[in-house]
């Protein structure tokens, strides 16, 4: 019990620290380490951006007395890497220094690894414990899992309706101006926080055409996302923001296949089969989670089809009276809030 009780105290940290790595390592895993001896932290790190040393590197190199590492126990969220990448196996790492005891959070379901750093670090003599906290850990590294388990991005639906149930009023691309905001400020930074640790937004047609949005970050600090557009025949005029060259953006349409600075075109096959072919081409990108911010059409598309794992929906204090009416939806609401004169519920895909 005193065991179990310690094991979680020093997951808790892990989970803690692999949280700074938030929008920096996609599609990589958040990852935090901590390396106790004698119930002391002497080491601890994370996963700080994709491509560089991870958590159980930053871990081992902070300790300053490594004797110690020979009778010490590492905490770490996600399974040891077992595999030569952008980075040397970290179980490997966890071998040569000698560290007898290694504490788990959840099993890596990325296919070069998947059980084989378990396997890796029991076959060398080290006591291998798995499992502690696992729901907390898989909740965390949610994205990366559905991305390797399901092969396609980790789906955000994302609307904002009024208090009688409309997310926009009627327009055409005859009556182009400013978005009819339905939320106040803290919402709309909120937004631009969740677009930095998303590595995909996606928008369709009319909504680029008709609100012109730039789908950045500019209330938050972080990187900005991957900017998806669907743009069909080409029709949309190249002075909309989306086309800006201030970040990269994905033109799926019909026509052509092109790189144009940082706007890419992708030909693509629309019809019925057009979502699985995007997961296929998000896939091929790397892009591990989605942002969808469209209008009632594609936010619909995407529900019909039962592709996503969670919505975001915000109401507003206004009402519209009449105009396009919001998407439905069915799930588990996991989490409510209160944003000023503002709600947002948070629903999950059962």
């Amino acid at each position: 019990m005193q065991d179990s009780i310690l094991h979680e105290k020093y997951m808790k940290r892990c989970l803690q620290l692999a949280k700074n790595g938030k929008g920096k390592v996609s599609p990589n895993p958040l990852v935090g380490s901590v390396i106790v001896h004698n119930n002391q932290i002497i080491g601890e790190g994370y996963h700080r951006k994709y491509g560089h040393a991870h958590a159980e590197v930053h871990a081992i190199v902070s300790v300053k007395n490594k004797e110690l590492l020979s009778e010490s126990t590492i905490y770490v969220n996600l399974e040891p890497c077992s595999h030569f990448g952008k980075t040397p196996p970290c179980a490997n790492l966890i071998i040569e220094n000698k560290i007898p005891n290694v504490v788990i959070g959840m099993q890596d379901p990325f296919a070069k690894v998947n059980g084989q750093g378990i396997t890796m670090l029991q076959a060398a003599g080290c006591n291998v414990t798995v499992g502690v906290l696992e729901n907390e850990c898989c909740e965390l590294n949610k994205e990366f899992t559905v991305f390797h388990m399901k092969k396609r991005p980790y789906i955000v639906l994302k609307w904002a309706e009024t208090l009688d149930g409309f997310i926009d009023k009627k327009r055409d691309l005859n009556d182009l101006q400013e978005p009819n905001w339905i939320t106040n400020e803290v919402c709309r930074s909120l937004v631009h926080k969740w677009r930095s640790n998303l590595s995909g937004i996606m928008i369709g047609t009319n909504t680029a055409q008709i609100d012109n949005p730039k789908l950045n970050v500019r209330s938050w600090h972080g990187e900005n996302p991957l900017r998806i557009i669907i743009d069909n025949d080409l029709s949309l005029s190249k002075n909309l923001s989306v086309f800006d060259q201030s970040q990269p953006s994905l033109i799926l349409n019909s026509i052509k296949n092109d790189k144009e600075g940082n706007n890419e075109f992708v030909k693509i096959a629309f019809g019925d089969s057009f979502l699985s072919n995007l997961m296929h081409v998000l896939a091929e990108r790397n892009i591990s989670s989605l942002l969808v911010e469209g209008g009632q059409k594609l936010i619909d598309t995407f529900i019909k089809q039962n592709l996503w794992d969670e919505a975001r929906v915000f109401v507003g204090n206004r009402y519209f009276i009449n105009g396009v009416s919001a998407p439905k939806i069915r799930g588990k609401i996991i989490a409510t809030e209160k944003l000023r004169d503002n709600y947002l519920s948070v629903y999950k895909n059962q």
